[in-house]
């Protein structure tokens, strides 16, 4: 029995499946932990020292299809808000301004 290089040729089992939250395969089978988003603990597995990795996994990195939509009513809200605070016989407001008869 040899303990080196020859012994790691017969490893074939697979240590990692598919992970629930994060979809990689970083899933440990006997462990049942993620070694990548640390599930099932509650909170997600972050470190500072993986800067680069948080970079690529935060919120904006993905399709955001419901935060966009969500700020651009936000941008628009703020608009109207900020149209109907100023009054409307300013010059420079003359273009935004709908009862503007200048």
């Amino acid at each position: 029995m040899t303990k080196g290089t020859q012994a790691f040729g017969k490893k074939h089992v697979k240590s990692h499946t598919l992970c629930k939250r994060c979809g990689r395969s970083s899933f440990h089978i006997q462990k049942k932990r993620c070694a990548s988003c640390g599930y099932p603990d509650a909170k997600k597995r972050k470190y500072n020292w993986g800067a680069k990795s948080i970079r690529r996994r935060t919120t904006g990195t993905g399709r955001m299809r419901h935060l966009r939509k969500v700020h651009r009513r936000f941008r628009s809200d703020v608009l109207i808000l900020f149209l109907s605070i100023i009054p409307c016989h300013s010059m420079l407001l003359g273009l935004f301004c709908p009862n503007f008869r200048g």
